[in-house]
């Protein structure tokens, strides 16, 4: 990886430094996001629709990511970059050593995302700044690589650790205690990246223009039907299968593999067959997977039940992969790469608006009605995803017909 590393960035630049804070980062967010629903549910209390709540507040700084780089204007990339670390070693720090009362929970868990929502702002800016001539689509590959091994070793070291000293609640705490002294390593390292990268101005700003609507209403869609699988499928086989942190860090880790693997792939197919079929195939296959997770229990004995619903929170997540899709879209229509950016940028926010009111609504409709009207709900809005990625145009029509 390093010789991999050394022929996608500048020598002169402090890209090793930044890469071991990445690696660190990821490790306590893999630590972190191994335990914390089971934190949730087993500990704090927090019901169906407290998870909602949570979920809000979580996804929360990812809406708001345009203006809170805003404040930070006049710093660098490096410096907004620690900043970030910083506010996210307050936030781990904090669920470590607060009572688990749930508005406390709540409270660490939205600054640990805000802090994770500011980096995740600079990170390509950064990597882009320091990459090669030539080398910038490279560079953010061994950037994603990099984390996701991160995130991996740590849902490995929480499986270990479970597997090792039994199925305890009382490991929730350590573990938060690991995550928080892995952030302050992370901190210590990115304290030692060197350089004036100013952040990518596309992201402070949205940039609407009608041409884009389409892809705002998919990012809409597309946006709502993921926060129903990221909020409350792990919550489900929690709260209503009786997983183990152990096994919720095993299936995470399965998903880390899967999708490392199957990214490259559905790339290929959508250069293969285009963006439109694959954005129209993926919420169908969508469909499947929801009728599952929502029925499985009435089909099956709870055991089967349980065992078909992690394949499917897996599937989910390959298949939640097609999202790179409408980014093609994006980049067909833009005039230049800085409309791209700033278009892609937008959409962010537009998918966190809509993220964020699922989150707290799905909860009540958890409640109030089930999983199965729940995850009807998330098919329903893949079916409404794949009927308007059908009327979409592709190839030389496509500006044309959708900017004049």
């Amino acid at each position: 990886m390093r010789g991999k590393l050394r022929e996608a960035f500048r020598p002169e630049s402090s890209y090793r430094a930044f890469f071991l804070s990445i690696m660190t980062f990821a490790l306590a967010y893999g630590l972190y996001k191994g335990v914390i629903d089971n934190y949730l549910a087993e500990v704090a209390g927090m019901s169906e629709f407290d998870k909602g709540v949570s979920e809000f507040f979580r996804e929360l700084p990812g809406f708001a990511l345009i203006l809170v780089l805003a404040v930070f204007y006049m710093f660098s990339a490096e410096r907004i970059y620690q900043i970030g670390a910083v506010i996210m070693l307050a936030g781990m720090s904090m669920q470590a050593v607060i009572p688990s009362e749930k508005a406390l929970v709540i409270m660490a868990i939205f600054i640990y995302s805000l802090g994770e929502h500011i980096q995740l702002g600079m990170r390509n800016t950064i990597t882009l700044e320091y990459a090669r001539e030539g080398k910038s689509g490279v560079a953010l590959g061994r950037q994603n690589a990099v984390y996701q091994i991160g995130t991996l070793s740590g849902y490995i070291i929480v499986i270990l650790l479970f597997l090792v000293l039994g199925n305890r609640t009382s490991l929730f705490r350590p573990v938060f205690w690991m995550s928080s002294s892995v952030i302050l390593i992370g901190l210590l390292s990115s304290l030692r990246i060197r350089g004036d990268s100013k952040p990518d101005p596309s992201k402070r700003r949205f940039y609407f223009h009608r041409k884009y609507t389409k892809y705002y209403m998919l990012e809409l869609f597309y946006g709502a039907r993921k926060q129903v699988f990221f909020t409350f499928g792990p919550y489900v086989l929690v709260l209503f299968y009786g997983a183990s942190a152990m096994t919720i860090s095993t299936l995470f880790a399965i998903t880390s593999v899967c999708s490392y693997f199957a990214s490259p792939i559905v790339g290929k197919i959508i250069d293969r067959f285009g963006y439109k079929i694959v954005m129209i195939s993926d919420t169908l296959i969508l469909v499947i997977v929801c009728f599952f997770y929502g029925f499985a229990h009435h089909i099956f004995p709870m055991r089967i039940a349980f065992i078909i619903c992690c394949a499917n929170y897996v599937l989910d997540a390959v298949i939640s992969l097609a999202s790179m899709a409408s980014n093609v879209y994006v980049q067909d229509l833009a005039d230049n790469a800085d409309e791209v950016r700033a278009t892609i940028s937008t959409g962010v926010s537009v998918n966190h608006f809509i993220t964020i009111l699922v989150a707290l609504f799905g909860g009540w409709i958890w409640k109030t009605l089930g999983i199965e009207t729940l995850f009807i709900m998330s098919a329903v809005l893949g079916l409404c995803n794949s009927a308007y990625a059908a009327t979409i145009r592709t190839g030389s029509e496509l500006k044309k017909d959708e900017i004049q």
